[in-house]
């Protein structure tokens, strides 16, 4: 790992893999996620040609880990500061959940310059249920939207139950090896932070190719949000992964792999 201080003196990490001379790939984890859970990717992408970086933005693996002061907003900066401190260009950005979301942060306050193609993985734009957008997380409404994440992520009784997974779940534990799943007072105020976003005409406004992935069985959403996203995008294109669920290139990584190593060369 290499790490990269930030503006506020948090430090940020990264690991390099791959041809310095090939596609720049960046990759974005979800909520507490370590870089490490694009471990099935990293080097499907470096045999393809692509120099890949998987980064730990604040409050992830191995970066620092405040305990206020993280939202949507400043996470869109730390990729900022990533991409400039390494000075990437033509850069294919790929988020997982939040990870997704936050490179439409990134995209809101500092535009596409930098970014030749975006992928995101089983993340909604818009995580609240309302009469225009039903693609949102089961079970947030209106009526709830200042208490439904109050003190986590809810159970939505959607999705394969984990005693069901099989190798999908083996994999999602390795991926995942580490992670504390305890809510800090600051990690919630991101959560609450994430679900009340509304990403739709950041997408709108979006220049480069997007592809949305969505598990055919997500916990979180139904995987309606993939076209219905890829419908507000310009260059909007989306894939539904069967046998798979919110963390869908962790449970199927070869789709998976083959869907982003399709999209990586169409750019």
């Amino acid at each position: 790992m290499a790490a990269i201080s930030a503006d506020d003196g948090v430090s940020l990490e990264y690991t390099q893999t791959g041809d310095p001379a090939g596609r720049p790939v960046m990759l974005l984890a979800g909520f507490k996620a370590p870089a490490t859970s694009w471990r099935y990717q990293v080097q499907p992408l470096a045999q393809a040609g692509c120099e890949v970086f998987s980064v730990d933005l604040r409050g992830h693996g191995g970066a620092d880990h405040p305990k206020s002061g993280v939202t949507m907003e400043r996470r869109g900066q730390d990729v900022a500061q990533v991409l400039e401190a390494l000075d990437l260009r033509n850069v294919l950005l790929v988020g997982g959940s939040m990870g997704g979301n936050t490179v439409w942060s990134y995209l809101s306050q500092f535009g596409a310059d930098r970014i030749t193609g975006i992928a995101v993985v089983d993340q909604t734009p818009k995580m609240l249920n309302t009469a225009d957008w039903p693609h949102g997380y089961y079970g947030y409404e209106e009526s709830n939207v200042d208490t439904y994440f109050a003190e986590g992520i809810p159970p939505t009784g959607h999705g394969t139950p984990v005693w069901k997974r099989g190798r999908r779940m083996v994999r999602l534990l390795k991926a995942m090896k580490g992670v504390d799943h305890k809510l800090s007072r600051g990690e919630l105020g991101l959560l609450g932070d994430h679900a009340k976003a509304d990403w739709r005409s950041v997408i709108e406004g979006a220049d480069v190719p997007v592809l949305f992935v969505a598990g055919a069985e997500s916990e979180h959403w139904p995987s309606s949000h993939a076209a219905a996203s890829a419908g507000l995008a310009p260059l909007g294109s989306s894939a539904v992964i069967p046998n798979a669920g919110h963390a869908a290139n962790i449970e199927a990584p070869g789709a998976f792999n083959q869907i982003l190593l399709d999209f990586a060369e169409s750019l």
